[in-house]
């Protein structure tokens, strides 16, 4: 792996420079809120921000926000919790200039299905019936069939 420069100047952020050339990924918001952000020119101004499980926080431009608010057709932050994004960069014409910037694909991410082959079913079951998570947890992470949720809670 190669270490883009940017990564030394903003290392508090996810931006397009985290991801190689070509790369996708797929991450879960935990939460969006508006903060003071610091830039690298030491100003600081108020920014959207996603908390990203798992990655560094993403700011969030109005671009994204509008395509999250598609993507999950609503247009409140704290629904957003819990949702999967499938980021990637793209460029961009900005301040006169080509530059790169995160993007986020117009459709939510596909989910794996849990079924009884699935390496993960048996581990749902003892979760559920432990009480350590909901059907609704689960369903957040994975596809569901009807007859598998009836088989889970079973």
């Amino acid at each position: 792996m190669t270490t883009h420069w940017k990564r030394l100047v903003n290392p508090d952020y996810i931006g397009a420079y985290s991801l190689e050339p070509g790369q996708e990924l797929t991450v879960m918001i935990e939460k969006v809120e508006k903060r003071l952000v610091k830039g690298v020119d030491g100003k600081q101004e108020h920014c959207i921000v996603a908390d990203l499980k798992g990655q560094k926080p993403m700011i969030l431009n109005r671009t994204n926000c509008k395509m999250i608010a598609k993507v999950y057709d609503t247009p409140y932050i704290e629904e957003w919790a819990g949702k999967k994004i499938t980021i990637y960069a793209a460029k961009i014409k900005a301040f006169g200039d080509m530059v790169e910037a995160l993007r986020i694909r117009p459709i939510a991410p596909a989910l794996p299905e849990l079924n009884p082959s699935h390496p993960k079913w048996e581990d749902a079951k003892t979760a559920l019936k432990e009480n350590k998570v909901t059907i609704e947890t689960i369903k957040q992470n994975f596809k569901l069939t009807k007859e598998n949720e009836t088989k889970l809670q079973n």
